[in-house]
């Protein structure tokens, strides 16, 4: 193995650490505070489904909320990578947020609820990040 000189390494590295200059700050400022931003939208279809209407079953208290507020409870877990209770607390905010008088279903009966709706919740490593979980989820059409 040849060792190298000084000025070998120096002008090695030199060109790979040019420097990247920003010419056009002022669209270019905006655009990474776009990027830190959060748009949560719920179509209406959504919002009129949220609660059940119907009663589902004989006997018995129905269930107080509809299969699409659960998929919605599920699939804001798995893509914040959020725990129950974190993600009752998100949709309440994202709620208040909207100015919406919505209840949330509490963490214990989502995962009731879960298991009677037969949905798959995706496993994903927490070493690849949201931006893996928002890629599949763009991949899927959950919406």
């Amino acid at each position: 193995m040849t060792r190298k000189t000084y000025t070998e390494v120096h002008l090695s590295n030199s060109k790979s650490n040019s420097k990247y200059r920003v010419n056009n700050l002022s669209e270019y400022d905006p655009s990474l505070k776009h990027r830190g931003s959060l748009t949560f939208w719920l179509s209406p279809e959504v919002i009129e489904q949220w609660v059940n209407q119907q009663k589902t079953r004989p006997r018995g208290a129905s269930n107080s909320y509809s299969n699409v507020a659960i998929e919605l409870m599920v699939s804001v877990s798995s893509l914040f990578g959020l725990a129950g209770r974190q993600t009752e607390g998100f949709v309440e905010s994202i709620f208040s947020l909207m100015e919406l008088d919505l209840p949330v279903p509490d963490h214990s009966t989502v995962s009731r609820l879960i298991r009677k709706l037969n949905i798959t919740i995706p496993v994903i490593p927490k070493a690849e990040g949201t931006h893996e979980r928002s890629r599949f989820y763009e991949s899927q059409s959950i919406w």
